[in-house]
């Protein structure tokens, strides 16, 4: 299991209807928020939903961005 924290960047199965697939955590806890950073739309899941969402972390809180 992954830990999570706030300022992480994540890359979701499905993409959002904006086209973007990158989110950032914004909320940890029982309930995830997440910002879309394609429009800045938030939304909150539930922490098993979530986890199961996510394809893979982009960037930790506090890393150096990695441009790929």
């Amino acid at each position: 299991m992954a830990h999570y924290a706030v300022g992480d960047r994540v890359r979701m199965r499905k993409s959002h209807p904006c086209g973007s697939a990158d989110w950032e955590v914004t909320r940890t806890g029982m309930d995830f928020r997440i910002r879309c950073l394609g429009c800045n739309h938030q939304v909150m899941l539930p922490r098993i939903k979530f986890e199961k969402a996510v394809k893979t972390i982009l960037s930790r809180a506090g890393e150096k961005e990695v441009n790929s």
